[in-house]
């Protein structure tokens, strides 16, 4: 029944399922649907959208271009249709939604497609932890319910504090009336002659000007006490609170860089720093009118000399404070044509980086201007120097975002190696080039209501590359930075790399299938990775693994590390089989022990696909058959490579696939996806064709015999021993003719496998 249910969701639209989801990963969803691609377009065209490849059109400006012109067809034809139903509130989006599309890509249409590209691939990736039922150590970090309180405490506070602001206006207000009725009995009396003076009710009135004189004294003492207060309560919410949850969100934001889950949160932050600011310069124009009391009225013993330069120093210091924290990088850098591999530049490509301001001031709007620099005032362990080229200095704004946010994104910025002149480039190797950590910084200044803040933040810690080959072991680098420092600038890590918990490393892993290939891993295929890493163990939780094992080591036997054996799997997945990885019909991670353990038991013909352990980017199926007296046996077939996929679609090889067993008639032995799905049932929507839709093969050229290479696999009654390839010979057309009246024309057209392999 289990399999049967998996059938029928994978025949839904990607975007059925997502709307299936529990209410938590739908607000992650919601979260990467904004202006730049609306919602309600993913919603209407979901199908169309679905079908077309818009990760090839991020790369291929002709495709992009035709794909953005479809999709205003598409709009156009909605439009149409909701016009005819009359429904004026979604005609009305459509028509914006339209506009928005024709203005914002008619001249980048790349982006659209980087756009959608990556909407579809974050919804692969919550579909796929919705799927996992356990969380790893980081993520339950991560979602840990005291946190959850923490966060709706700083809000409940940042709330109250503006209400005490604005009540304290009101006790100001109130001294300022109350101050301006005294200055006129005062001013009144004054006026007076002598003998005026010395009349009863002019006693009477000097006596009641002294009560009031008592009462602004008493007034005054309390507005400052009060300012005092939430003064006080600025600066514990502050330190203790909402820097601890800006940190949070920055250790959230180093998670979900490495393919952790998704981080929200920033506009809560906005709101908690803007609230906070506005509180502050209330309480600066406050104090600013007790100055200005000040000069019209004071007497001995007067409060608002003694406390209020004490109290402004503090205001002022709270607000540097505030602005310095909310200035952010929101999204780190990172090259359009690689979005899952942040934080990897290579020289002369493009990068994109956004920053935003977290308070949110009308008065600020285009009065920022940022300027982006590369590793400013660092001395790296490298000679390699960079700058930046490009536009590098910008204007926040709030029109350019989609939630009205104050920030600035730089879209054209490219690093370009400084020739050096000790001539030492190139005279470092690979690992070298790939653990140097670069900074990219960016600095600006606020002036505002009389002051003047200096603002500088950073990147996390990029790694520069000149060669895409490098891209692999400079991801690895990222991925083990942003696993065991929460530190954001230490460009030395690599000096003297910390080992890192095995069981934190393998949730990162799953993490990169999740958000690479849409699919995580479950335990065991955690588990076969964890013994190819630490060998056999009774248990990994406690290990841990150092960087040299994880990336520059050789695993035994082989000529490479476990990290490229490991990238190199996911290239295959994402180039030749990233449907039937996504749909869980690949094993992948299962050593041949434990196939044999699955497999002994099930009927004859049920076979599995796992990874190559031998080779890099392979991938292999095995399946179980019985000998005539019973013996259980178990065959494999040389790993398939990329270069053999492009060629042919892995589905239609399962579907294709031919041995024969002695002198018997060639058949397929594949009948059963582990554990018992019939093999058309699981592949039959991947088939590129059915067999009788190819054409026969050509009769060849005059003068020659025609002959056609079918590669078919033999095993023989008493050896399991493969034949080489040499003996698949041309045939004659006799030979031909039996076999096809046995086998489709596609599998005679088709390389099918050679023979069997030891992996």
């Amino acid at each position: 029944m289990k399999a049967e249910h998996q059938l029928q969701l994978e025949s839904m639209s990607q975007w059925s399922q997502v709307q299936q989801l529990e209410i938590k990963f739908l607000e992650q969803v919601d979260q990467f649907y904004d202006d730049n691609f609306p919602m309600e377009i993913r919603h209407l065209l979901a199908q169309w959208i679905e079908s077309q490849d818009w990760e090839a059109a991020s790369n291929n400006e002709p495709m992009a271009t035709i794909l953005l012109q479809n999709l205003l067809i598409q709009v156009e034809e909605q439009l149409d249709r909701v016009s005819q139903e009359k429904n004026l509130l979604l005609i009305h989006n459509l028509k914006r939604i339209r506009k928005l599309l024709q203005g914002k890509y008619h001249g980048n249409p790349m982006h659209i497609a980087v756009i959608i590209s990556n909407c579809l691939r974050e919804e692969r990736r919550i579909l796929a932890a919705a799927s996992m039922p356990v969380q790893g150590p980081l993520e339950k970090s991560l979602q840990n319910s005291v946190v959850s309180e923490r966060q709706r405490n700083v809000e409940h506070k940042v709330s109250a504090i503006k209400n005490s602001a604005q009540m304290t206006e009101q006790d100001v207000k109130y001294l300022e009336d109350l101050q301006e009725e005294f200055d006129f009995r005062y001013k009144t009396i004054q006026s007076l002659e002598q003998n005026d003076k010395n009349s009863a009710l002019i006693k009477q009135e000097m006596l009641t000007l002294q009560d009031m004189l008592n009462t602004l004294d008493y007034k005054r003492k309390e507005v400052l006490s009060k300012i005092v207060q939430v003064i006080d309560e600025i600066d514990v919410l502050m330190n203790n609170m909402l820097i601890e949850e800006l940190l949070d969100w920055k250790r959230r934001q180093q998670i979900a860089s490495i393919g952790g889950p998704l981080h929200g949160g920033l506009d809560q932050l906005q709101n908690c720093f803007t609230l906070l600011a506005e509180s502050l310069f209330q309480v600066r124009r406050q104090l600013e009118k007790l100055e200005e009391l000040l000069t019209k009225l004071t007497y001995d013993g007067d409060p608002i000399p003694l406390q209020r330069p004490q109290m402004l120093e503090r205001v002022n210091f709270l607000l540097y404070s505030l602005f310095r924290n909310s200035f952010v990088v929101e999204k780190q850098p990172c090259m359009p044509t690689h979005p899952q591999r942040p934080m990897v530049l290579k020289t002369l490509i493009q990068f994109t980086v956004k920053l935003r301001l977290l308070i949110k001031l009308p008065e600020l709007n285009y009065q920022i201007r940022v300027k982006a620099t590369i590793d400013k005032n660092i001395s790296t362990a490298s000679n390699r120097r960079f700058v930046l080229c490009g536009t590098h200095v910008k204007a926040m704004n709030m029109d350019e975002s989609a939630n009205g946010s104050l920030s600035v994104e730089f879209r054209h910025l490219q690093p370009k190696e400084m020739k050096s002149s000790a001539g030492s480039k190139g005279n470092e190797g690979p690992h070298m080039v790939t653990e140097e950590l670069h900074s990219i910084s960016f600095e600006t200044q606020v002036c505002l209501y009389g002051l003047t803040i200096d603002l500088e933040t950073s990147s996390l810690p990029v790694v520069m590359i000149s060669n895409v080959s490098q891209l692999p072991n400079a991801w690895a680098s990222i991925i083990w930075y942003n696993l065991s420092t929460n530190d954001p600038q230490n460009l030395s890590f690599f000096n003297n790399p910390p080992a890192a918990t095995l069981s934190q490393l393998l949730e990162v892993l799953s993490w990169q299938f999740s958000s690479y290939v849409g699919r995580g891993l479950n335990s065991e295929q955690l588990s076969m990775l964890a013994e190819k890493l630490m060998g056999q163990q009774t248990s990994y939780s406690d290990y841990q693994l150092s960087w040299g094992k994880f990336c520059k080591e050789h695993l035994p036997g082989k000529s490479f590390t476990f990290w490229v054996w490991l990238e190199a799997i996911l290239d295959l997945i994402k180039k030749h089989i990233l449907p039937l990885w996504i749909d869980g019909y690949i094993m992948g991670f299962v050593s041949k022990e434990k196939e044999r353990i699955l497999l002994k038991d099930k009927m004859p013909g049920t076979f599995l696909l796992r990874f190559s352990e031998s080779n890099l980017g392979g991938i292999t199926f095995t399946w179980v058959d019985h000998s005539e007296n019973g013996e259980v046996r178990f065959h494999s077939v040389e790993p398939y490579n990329k270069g053999r996929l492009t060629a042919l679609p892995f589905a239609d090889i399962l579907r294709d696939y031919k041995v024969i067993m002695a002198d018997n008639v060639p058949e397929n032995p594949l009948k059963y996806l582990y554990p018992d799905i019939p093999k058309d049932k699981a592949f039959g929507r991947y088939y590129s064709c059915q067999p009788n839709e190819v054409s026969r093969p050509t009769e060849g050229i005059k003068g020659y015999v025609p002959s056609v290479f079918i590669p078919i696999s033999k095993i023989l009654n008493d050896s399991t021993d493969p034949h080489s390839p040499s003996d698949l010979l041309p045939m004659s057309p006799s030979v031909y003719a039996v076999l096809r009246e046995h086998l489709s024309p596609t599998v005679i057209e088709t390389a099918l496998s050679p023979p069997y392999s030891a992996d």
